[in-house]
């Protein structure tokens, strides 16, 4: 519970800051004087709500009872299942079909990239700490 609470706030900071950074980012470079106070509302509280589940969500890789592929599968499902909903709802991604499939796809490729890193950083930690202990 330590670490879903620990985590949950680094995660609501983090889209907190990532909210404020983009709008400053869009002030300074768009040439915007003003914005509008309840679409940055809106964002932020979006913002804030992502930073935290993909943060939180991965807790499912410490369950060691589960196997790889069902902690890979219920992250995915979380992820996938909590931004489309999130997205759609603030209108970050048009309520089209092509729009919400478009969004599957580049969600299934880009988690497979980030997937496939993270097993091979992980796989190679192993083999340099196994080698360690072999010349122990």
């Amino acid at each position: 519970m330590k670490t879903f609470i620990i985590r949950s706030f680094i995660g609501i900071f983090f889209g907190g800051f990532l909210a404020v950074l983009i709008t400053n980012l869009t002030i300074i470079f768009g040439g915007l004087e003003i914005i509008d106070g309840p679409l940055f509302v809106k964002n932020s509280i979006g913002s804030i709500l992502c930073g935290w589940f993909f943060t939180v969500s991965p807790l499912y890789f410490e369950k060691r009872n589960l196997k790889l592929s069902q902690q890979t599968i219920l992250h995915f499902l979380t992820v996938t299942s909590l931004y489309l909903i999130l997205a759609l709802t603030i209108g970050w991604i048009p309520f089209t079909i092509i729009n919400i499939l478009l969004t599957l796809v580049i969600s299934i490729f880009v988690y497979t990239i980030f997937w496939v890193a993270f097993y091979l950083y992980f796989k190679n930690q192993a083999r340099k700490l196994n080698d360690c202990l072999k010349r122990l």
